[in-house]
């Protein structure tokens, strides 16, 4: 029997990530950049107000002691009146040139007149039409934002390897780009297979069972980030199920066949796949889901991977294999989920000789900050098929081989899954 940790080195040691590619900005979220964007102008690209008010010269509106209002007396501020000679909007093109003793009344954005060196904010005014009244005096430089302040020729925008989220598409529009060079989602290709599955469009016969893997996985391949196409169910007949899987190899990086590994399916699969490339399918010491295939069919070497019928166990082996995969085909460099340790709140029981990944809440002790978590389903194996509390989980408990019982109060790592809610 494999160790689990084993059977993952052989694995990872099959991820091929696809070539970059560029893509519009606004299909990049949520990627790994692929390239240095080193801007070619400056952001901003010309000296604008950062603030609704007056553009000024600041020595025109301070006090005769240099100082703020809030160190002079109020005569000395009500001494400063400007006249407002112009007005600047966001978008104007038209050149101004401020005169000594002037404002110039300017939109947050609008390009500073020529002389001018500090934005009066509205509320340090009386905000006159004609004639201001300065209440309260500004320095060079404030409320002003200068050429190049955000980035200067040269500088490098987005680095490569960093995941590009709304802030980064933003930066990449604002400095003018609207392609990027990206790591682009792994195509990956689910099958189901099983003479006893009917689609879920399809109301099920004696002895039949609607395919639950294909959408199961298909969604948790989408959580981990791969471009999924979900084939659904394919024939047992091993020409016609050959014929299915060619096909995927050549559109796909990750092929995921579920159901293939116990029963006449495996010699079914078995059969099928034979020429295909080197496919081995045995027990690897973890559970659910011990039995599980590997290889690496057709002429480009594609990692395919044989998943139990049971959805529980087909989903915690993708947790566990197939899932990391995805992540370093998509550059990440941390492909594993958050581990955290946790106390038990119940026993919990596992397997001797495998390592468990049993169903959990995660919850934290609001007085203390302490994590807790709550095993789903009770002891392994009778419940091992229950979908409806995989479904409640938010976690996966860790349990080591050498371990098959966790008392209440004890730690054990847990695995973050996906975000509900």
């Amino acid at each position: 029997m494999r160790s689990v940790e084993d059977q993952q080195a052989r694995v990872t040691a099959a991820a091929v990530a696809p070539r970059p590619v560029r893509v519009a900005i606004s299909e990049a979220q949520g990627l790994l950049c692929a390239e240095e964007v080193v801007t070619e102008r400056p952001l901003p690209g010309f000296d604008q107000a950062a603030i609704d008010g007056y553009a000024v010269r600041s020595v025109d509106v301070r006090s005769p002691e240099g100082r703020r209002s809030s160190d002079t007396d109020d005569q000395d501020s009500e001494d400063i009146v400007l006249p407002v000679v112009g007005e600047v909007r966001a978008g104007s093109r038209q050149p101004i040139r401020l005169q000594p003793r002037q404002a110039v009344r300017v939109d947050t954005g609008a390009p500073l007149p020529t002389l001018a060196d500090a934005v009066l904010p509205l509320a340090y005014t009386d905000q006159g039409a004609a004639r201001i009244k300065v209440l309260q005096p500004v320095r060079t430089g404030d409320y002003v934002r200068r050429t190049g302040d955000d980035v200067q020729p040269g500088d490098v925008a987005v680095r490569a390897g960093t995941i590009i989220g709304a802030a980064q598409v933003g930066l990449l529009a604002a400095v003018g780009r609207d392609k990027v060079l990206v790591h682009p989602r792994p195509r990956l290709s689910v099958i189901s297979v099983g003479g006893e599955l009917v689609d879920v469009e399809r109301t099920p016969g004696p002895g039949q069972v609607y395919d639950v893997n294909s959408y199961a996985l298909a969604a948790a391949a989408r959580d981990a980030g791969a471009d999924v196409n979900r084939v659904g169910i394919a024939s047992t007949d091993p020409k016609r199920l050959r014929e299915v899987v060619e096909g995927q190899l050549i559109r796909a990086e990750i092929v995921v066949i579920a159901g293939a590994v116990g029963g006449g399916a495996l010699e079914d699969v078995r059969e099928a796949l034979a020429d295909l490339g080197d496919l081995e399918v045995e027990r690897v010491a973890m559970h659910p889901g011990s039995v599980q295939g590997f290889g690496r069919l057709g002429r480009d070497e594609v990692p395919t991977f044989l998943l139990p019928a049971n959805p529980v166990s087909a989903l915690v082996v993708f947790e566990v294999m197939v899932r990391p995969l995805i992540r370093i085909a998509l550059g990440r460099r941390q492909p594993m989920r958050r581990i955290v340790a946790a106390r038990t709140v119940a026993p919990v029981t596992s397997i001797p000789g495998r390592k468990g990944y049993l169903r959990g809440q995660l919850l934290r002790d609001e007085a203390t900050g302490e994590y807790l978590v709550q095993a789903l389903g009770g002891a392994a194996g009778a419940s091992s098929h229950l979908l409806a509390t995989l479904a409640e989980a938010n976690c996966l408990v860790i349990v080591e081989p050498e371990i098959s019982e966790v008392r209440a109060g004890e730690r054990v790592d847990v695995a973050f899954l996906g975000q509900r809610g």
